[in-house]
């Protein structure tokens, strides 16, 4: 019996006309993810990079060759607001693992482009994250993970369907 049954078990005999269910896997899963952002938090530390910075430079680093994108594009794959963009870009760009460079497309634009020190970096840093993703799923059989893949994108679906 885990804390999140002790819960439900203090629900269950407060309230039995409610099924409180669904607060067991929600509290779980917000707990699991507590435990999860910490371990991953640690490798990002190890690296001077935070969960952000990551997310940059990995997003350029995935992109291949020339490891350079617009800033619409960075944001649209991460996911954040255009001043969030710039601030992270800003950071990076001093630290000297970004630079802007002049879209040759795009005459009046720019692109976002790992350094040399930047894609070092990332390889590195990737390279650990991955192996701590593998240790912190091994709890879980091949199967498992799999099965526990197609629950989860399914029900992440039903958030995401309606999304431009």
């Amino acid at each position: 019996m885990d804390q999140v049954d002790r819960i439900l078990a203090q629900w269950r005999t407060e309230r039995p006309d409610l099924d409180v269910g669904p607060m067991g896997t929600l509290g779980r899963m917000s707990r699991l993810f507590r435990h999860l952002r910490e371990e991953l938090d640690k490798v990002y530390l190890e690296y001077g990079l935070s969960q952000a910075s990551f997310d940059v430079l990995a997003t350029l680093r995935r992109a291949g060759e020339p490891y350079a994108l617009s800033p619409s594009m960075l944001i649209e794959w991460t996911m954040v607001t255009s001043g969030t963009m710039t601030n992270r870009v800003d950071r990076l760009e001093a630290a000297g693992l970004v630079e802007r460079r002049r879209n040759p497309d795009d005459r009046r634009g720019f692109l976002v482009g790992l350094t040399e020190q930047g894609r070092v970096l990332i390889d590195e840093a990737v390279t650990a994250h991955v192996a701590n993703q593998h240790r912190l799923t091994a709890a879980l059989t091949a199967e498992e993970r799999q099965a526990f893949d197609v629950l989860v994108a399914k029900w992440l679906s039903a958030f995401e369907e309606n999304e431009g």
